[in-house]
């Protein structure tokens, strides 16, 4: 992480201090069917000070239900973003049919979903469009080498997944492996370059 090729994904429950002057980015803890808005808002509001520090700040979303995900993200992208973060919205099932126009609303577009449309063309299609639209483009649980090659494959600007955290010791290497193989420019060496090194690789609490 000192070396800026891999990152810190934050929540509001994660428990584990964030070093200083890494990459990171916030994710929302929506994943837990327990989710409320109070903890992960106060979790933002705590480290704004690092807001401009932050590769993105993922809004609330539902996870494989692209209306649910609109109407619980939608009330939040203005205030992520006064807070002085990069406003990340997170894709799901069925957004390709979506008829919001929230492209001037959103920085990041964070590739969520089901496992099936998540590697299907609808997410891959979306994923072109933010990409020229000049949006970050995330994809999440990249647990694998095979996910990463597709994140490199859509373009993508960064990644995440557990895989670190199950075998850290040999893991590691492995993604230092891809990463190496990859002939994109290192992300953040220099302006409008992409590099699918997980931005994170922390378990996420569940």
């Amino acid at each position: 992480m000192a070396q800026g090729v891999l990152g810190f994904i934050d929540t509001p429950k994660l428990g584990n201090r964030r070093p200083l002057g890494v990459m990171w980015c916030a994710d929302n803890g929506c994943f837990s069917e327990r989710w409320e808005p109070d903890p992960w808002w106060r979790f933002l509001v705590a480290n704004a000070a690092d807001a401009d520090t932050c590769l993105f700040a993922t809004a609330p979303d539902v996870v494989g239900d692209a209306a649910a995900t609109e109407d619980r993200a939608g009330p939040w992208l203005a205030k992520i973003r006064d807070l002085g973060y990069p406003v990340a919205y997170v894709a799901q099932d069925g957004m390709e049919f979506s008829s919001w126009d929230l492209w001037d609303e959103i920085d990041c577009l964070f590739i969520g979903g089901s496992t099936a449309w998540k590697f299907g063309p609808e997410a891959c299609n979306l994923a072109g469009v933010a990409s020229s639209l000049g949006k970050w483009v995330h994809v999440g649980r990249v647990n694998s080498e095979r996910r990463f090659r597709y994140a490199q494959a859509i373009r993508a600007d960064s990644c995440d997944g557990t895989y670190l955290t199950y075998g850290p010791g040999k893991n590691l290497n492995n993604v230092l492996v891809w990463g190496r193989t990859n002939q994109q420019p290192a992300l953040l060496d220099a302006t409008d370059v992409w590099h699918p090194a997980p931005v994170a690789a922390l378990e996420r609490p569940g």
